[in-house]
């Protein structure tokens, strides 16, 4: 491998973006009426070889903004009671704040001007957090406003697959059905996935 690609970094490796891989876990699936219940998010980091890995991961659960919408149908599939005392759940603002702090961290640290969202169907997870920004008065979101790398779309060209356990596992990445609609875990596989198919493109 050549010298210069031994020091490939994200701000020249994506134009000044910082890919960070989110999940979120919803009570419905409207953003502008429906809460966040969990929050994760992934950064990601070269090694000096130029392969692409996880670094930090860091999730929060939330409790749902008040009057917010409550879909039974989708509790049922992420399984989360919202009202169980035992989630430590804090408000959206104080989780997207902190969420927000640590990401722009990075982006600085990485000499990169804006995080970009990867998620799998990502415009859901960007959609949920702009909303929960908007109505929280956060003023900092470090996220582009519109650009996404969507994982979905990458698998569907890199592996024939859309959906994420059947990505994941034609990927070689072990994926554990029962863990599935936890943010956190849901975001690790994802960022798994998305540095698969960055790193099948290390001639780039």
């Amino acid at each position: 491998m050549s010298q210069n690609r031994n020091k490939i970094d994200m701000a020249s490796r994506f134009r000044g973006l910082l890919p960070v891989v989110v999940d979120v876990e919803t009570t419905g699936v409207n953003p502008a009426t429906d809460g966040l219940l969990e929050v994760a998010a992934v950064t990601l980091k070269f090694d000096v070889d130029g392969t692409l890995r996880v670094d930090q991961s860091f999730a929060y659960h939330i409790e749902p903004f008040l009057g917010a919408n409550i879909d039974p149908q989708s509790l049922e599939i992420t399984g989360i009671d919202p009202d169980d005392p035992f989630r430590f759940a804090i408000s959206e603002k104080q989780a997207l704040h902190n969420m927000f702090t640590k990401i722009k961290k990075v982006v600085e640290a990485e000499s990169c001007h804006r995080a970009v969202l990867v998620g799998h169907n990502a415009w859901f997870d960007l959609a949920f957090l702009q909303a929960a920004a908007k109505r929280s008065q956060l003023q900092s979101n470090p996220f582009h406003t519109f650009t996404t790398f969507d994982t979905a779309t990458l698998a569907a060209v890199s592996l024939g697959e859309t959906v994420l356990v059947r990505a994941v596992r034609a990927a070689k990445i072990p994926f554990d059905v029962s863990m599935a609609h936890s943010a956190l875990y849901d975001a690790e596989r994802t960022a798994e996935l998305f540095c698969y198919v960055v790193n099948r493109q290390r001639g780039f």
